[in-house]
């Protein structure tokens, strides 16, 4: 009898440590990072200076955050508790503005950062301020940089809603969803699975069209850390800006509320 009970006891232990674990896990989330431009001197609404985004990323290091792919943490939100080694933190870049190579790129090469870019392809090359192919070539053979979708040409989609019939907007709609993978997945030979919203702009008729279009999971604009069990399709992401330095970044990435900033 004894000896049951102590089974019973060392099951039940068990159990309690793997539940308390998730609750920890499911606590604790990812802080999904976004930023836009890089600039050595000047800052603005979403640029951030150079130093300033690297003394952060120095922050991040010495407060031992463990940079992570964006794919490693789409597995920890559907619940894979295993995929990261927690505190972890991912970080992206939406537009793809040419000062992604020449400011962010060299940073993320010296502290071996992953990073996640979110590419409105129609821009690539023909833009003055844009990235070219070759530049996100040069990035992606680095193995540290995955490119992912920002839709064929950043709309607005409450505008176009608004300006077009039902039946037009869905076929918008879905034009700018599957032409920015296909010409991203060209170009670059490689998957596209994610999605950023243009401006932070979602809703349940978007996401189903992101999920059609063959979308692992897509990003919103605004919040605070990612946990498991969130909207796959409308993951939140923190907006930091030049002005997020030292206690105030500190408290950006602890704060599960982080307010609403510009959108873009």
């Amino acid at each position: 009898m004894v000896r049951l009970l102590n089974a019973i006891s060392a099951v039940v232990i068990a159990v309690l440590s793997v539940l308390l674990g998730m609750t920890t896990a499911n606590a604790q989330g990812i802080p999904i990072l976004v930023y836009h431009r890089f600039d050595t001197e000047k800052a603005g609404p979403t640029t951030i200076r150079t130093l300033v985004f690297e003394k952060q990323m120095a922050w991040l290091t010495e407060h031992h955050y463990h940079f992570v792919s964006l794919h490693a943490a789409i597995d920890f939100l559907e619940g894979n508790s295993s995929a990261v080694d927690l505190p972890a933190v991912v970080i992206t870049a939406d537009d793809g503005h040419r000062s992604v190579y020449m400011e962010m790129f060299p940073v993320i090469q010296r502290y071996r950062i992953p990073v996640a870019l979110f590419i409105y392809p129609s821009a690539i090359s023909k833009a003055s301020y844009a990235l070219t192919w070759e530049q996100l070539r040069i990035m992606q053979q680095s193995g540290l940089v995955d490119i992912e979708s920002h839709t064929y040409w950043h709309p607005n989609f409450q505008k176009e809603g608004a300006r077009l019939s039902p039946d037009a907007y869905q076929a918008f709609v879905a034009v700018q969803l599957t032409r920015s993978k296909e010409v991203l997945a060209k170009q670059l030979n490689t998957k596209i699975s994610m999605l950023a919203w243009p401006f932070g702009i979602y809703d349940p008729e978007l996401e189903q069209a992101a999920a059609r279009a063959g979308y692992r999971a897509a990003f919103a604009y605004t919040g605070g850390p990612a946990h498991p069990g969130c909207d796959l399709f409308a993951i939140p992401r923190i907006p930091v800006s030049d002005a997020d330095q030292e206690a105030r970044f500190a408290s950006l990435i602890a704060d599960s509320h982080a307010g609403a900033k510009h959108h873009e």
